[in-house]
């Protein structure tokens, strides 16, 4: 099935004929839970792609991400529930309904008020008859730092928030000393417990900064790989292994590592 230049149909045909009989065994065996982490992967790498400012990575990662719903809504098809035709129209639908500003009577003229408009549509399509209704809607799957993201904003939709990010920070502050004190005190259960505190109040000083925490940390882990990366290069350059340096002389490294990156 060589070709020259490939189109969706064509996507759509390779996909059937791996599932079919005498197609791939791995893709054969796989099903709608067994492909969760594969669609989560290639989420991040597509995030990679944009933080690395390649369209040709983009362009690939964005390929397997299409692949996963190809994937998904084959699956769903052999079982009778739903076609890629059908995951369409549901996503156009959505568009048009959710963009009445656009293709409708509504007025949006700044992204606030497209936001604002989003909202309430969700909001109606989803039944939801109170505000705790629409904090439970946020996706529990999601990252802990993303999911405290969300539920704060859609919290603060409807007043409850600090007037200001100083008072954000006084509660970050507050919850550090909480989770210092548990900590001394030797009450692990308690430690654990002011820890979340302390994430979901930073969280909150994030969001008043318009930072997603989750990228954020995302760039730190990958900092920190770098520049360990940095140490055991010298060591290894110095004729010797991480483990026989001292913690000392891996931090001189480490803050050399800080000025070179």
């Amino acid at each position: 099935m060589q070709k020259e230049k490939y189109t969706f149909e064509d996507l759509l045909e390779i996909m059937k004929i791996l599932r079919a009989p005498g197609g791939c065994p791995w893709d054969r065996e796989q099903d709608h839970e067994s492909l969760k982490k594969y669609l989560l992967e290639e989420a991040y790498e597509v995030l990679e792609a944009i933080d690395l400012k390649s369209p040709e990575k983009l362009c690939e990662e964005l390929g397997d991400v299409l692949l996963q719903v190809i994937f998904h809504a084959r699956v769903a098809e052999e079982n009778g529930q739903f076609t890629i035709a059908d995951v369409i129209h549901c996503v156009s639908e959505k568009m048009v309904h959710r963009h009445e500003h656009v293709f409708g009577k509504k007025h949006a003229d700044t992204a606030d008020d497209v936001i604002e408009l989003w909202e309430n549509i969700k909001k109606k399509e989803k039944g939801s008859k109170n505000q705790t209704s629409v904090l439970k809607d946020v996706p529990a799957i999601l990252p802990a730092l993303m999911r405290s993201y969300k539920v704060q904003e859609k919290a603060a939709k409807v007043g409850f928030d600090w007037d200001n990010v100083e008072d954000a920070w006084k509660k970050v502050r507050e919850e550090s000393d909480e989770f210092y004190e548990a900590f001394i005190n030797g009450d692990l259960n308690k430690a654990g417990e002011e820890l979340g505190d302390l994430l979901f109040a930073v969280v909150n000083v994030a969001r008043f900064l318009n930072i997603q925490p989750e990228l954020a940390l995302t760039g730190t882990v990958n900092k920190f790989i770098d520049r360990f990366e940095y140490i055991e290069s010298k060591s290894r350059e110095a004729g010797r292994d991480l483990t026989e340096m001292t913690l000392e002389e891996m931090d001189l490294l480490w803050e050399e590592a800080k000025t070179k990156l």
